[in-house]
């Protein structure tokens, strides 16, 4: 993710240039509204509550979500043009070439000693040089202005995930984001009205939903041993300290949101993989939530006790509550807990819990009860249970996936990607999911900023998730 500022400019249109610009407004602009109203010192709300974001779509959206889920025609082979190959980019990057299929055509980054360096990765495996774009940090519209290209894929800073996707697809181009895929209302529904527009995928590659006990639980849930399902908690707890401090990597930028926002703002980790088990879009939808943050102290402390006198650290200071815990309602009556946790000491957790009539699998460690299986009153450890319960995709790809990212999640994410595009399958996720998913960011700080009053979700499928099929088990 070392798509970093640059203030040089590559010379294409300008007028362009700051129409993609309004998808990017920086942390604490306009783009926020009345989200200034926090009280950074103590995580409260604003002095009079504003009235809450509309769920309805744009007036002028004229597009609309297609009966079924959409897919495109089988392709050959994927080209491929990078956008942002920091750490995590560049993770891609190696798991694609280890792919069939896949052709990387282009890379772009404002680091262009780390673009050099991946680029050679391409060349040492036999493949042809990717063409490099590196003329700052808006060089990416030239890329899909200029290159044959079936998918843009941005491992950005946050700001440009939006931006980024809209010039792939205005430009033909399918788009895939790291998370969030956006942080305002208006910009998830930027990606739903040009997907729709431009008939183009416009996927969230969220690595979790294919972490190895998440999709085992799926696989659970799908075989219906957990009853109905009722509740799910799940979160993003990451002791993110040291690197919201660092000057390099996510230290460049990913503090500003802390500095600037209030609310759950990121997540997707722990939301994705209980939103497939609930088939969230897909037979029930995110109705409402509340939120609520505690008062901020994690950072603030951390920089007293990390940096010495004299350096501009110390006197920072923070809107974002340490722990926000945010309720979602969805619209069959079901319950979601979420939290973010990530200025605290803490070991790392998503919690993942989810919650039938049946029975329950917990997180962290992972452990299983279903009733009438289980001894009464006692956990089921997951060792024990994996080689019963494992998802069939992990056991086609365990071994393909040895060493790549996350315990071998990345690499699975992006093997479905290419499958689903060269088979002309719809995606595992699709631009739906990514406003849903990433709405909650947005919506939690307005609820954080007006004393945790409840706020209307969107329904970005407009009634579609009410007919389109539940995801069913796939194989590899």
């Amino acid at each position: 993710m070392s798509h970093s500022s640059d203030d040089r400019r590559s010379g294409t249109d300008l007028d362009r240039r700051e129409l993609l610009k309004l998808g990017a407004l920086g942390v604490g602009g306009a783009a926020l509204g009345g989200l200034a109203g926090c009280e950074p010192a103590d995580g409260g709300g604003a002095a009079a509550p504003d009235a809450p974001p509309s769920p309805a779509p744009p007036s002028g959206m004229s597009a609309s979500a297609p009966a079924d889920p959409f897919r495109t025609p089988p392709m050959e082979r994927v080209r491929i043009g990078f956008v942002g190959v920091g750490l995590q980019g560049g993770a891609h990057v190696r798991n694609f070439l280890r792919i069939d299929g896949v052709d990387i055509v282009a890379l772009c980054d404002v680091d262009v000693p780390r673009m050099e360096e991946v680029a050679s990765w391409v060349e040492d495996d036999g493949r042809p040089r990717p063409t490099l774009y590196g003329q700052g940090e808006e060089d990416f519209v030239r890329l899909c202005e200029t290159e044959d290209l079936d998918l843009v894929f941005t491992a950005t800073p946050w700001r440009w995930h939006v931006p980024v996707c809209v010039a792939a697809m205005e430009n033909g181009k399918h788009a895939a984001t790291e998370v969030p895929a956006a942080y305002t209302l208006e910009d998830c529904w930027r990606l739903v009205e040009v997907a729709e527009a431009q008939a183009k995928h416009c996927v969230m590659m969220e690595n979790c939903n294919y972490d190895r006990p998440e999709m085992m639980v799926f696989n659970i849930v799908k075989q219906g041993l957990l009853g109905e399902l009722l509740h799910a908690e799940c979160g993003y707890l990451h002791d993110l300290r040291a690197i919201k401090f660092s000057d390099a990597n996510e230290g460049l930028w990913r503090r500003d949101h802390s500095r600037e926002r209030n609310g759950n703002l990121y997540p997707t980790h722990g939301l994705g993989p209980v939103a497939n088990c609930m088939d969230i879009n897909r037979g029930d939808r995110f109705d409402y939530l509340v939120s609520m943050s505690s008062p901020s102290r994690g950072l603030q402390d951390f920089a007293q006790d990390n940096f010495p006198e004299g350096d501009s650290k110390r006197d920072e200071r923070f809107a974002l509550g340490d722990v926000n815990a945010s309720l979602i309602k969805t619209a069959r009556g079901r319950t979601i807990y979420v939290v973010h946790d990530t200025n605290l000491p803490r070991p790392y957790s998503r919690i993942h819990m989810v919650q039938g009539s049946r029975g329950l699998f917990q997180g962290y460690p992972n452990r299983l009860h279903i009733e009438g299986r289980s001894p009464s009153h006692r956990w089921e450890n997951y060792q024990d249970v994996l080689a019963e319960f494992d998802h069939p995709l992990w056991k086609d790809l365990d071994e393909m996936s040895q060493g790549a990212g996350h315990g071998g999640m990345d690499f699975i994410e992006d093997y479905r990607l290419i499958k689903c595009l060269r088979e002309g399958l719809p995606l595992d996720m699709n631009v739906y999911d990514a406003a849903a998913l990433s709405a909650v960011g947005p919506l939690s700080e307005w609820s954080v900023a007006n004393g945790s009053r409840p706020v209307a979700i969107p329904d970005f499928t407009r009634g579609r998730w009410e007919s389109w099929p539940a995801w069913d088990i796939v194989r590899a």
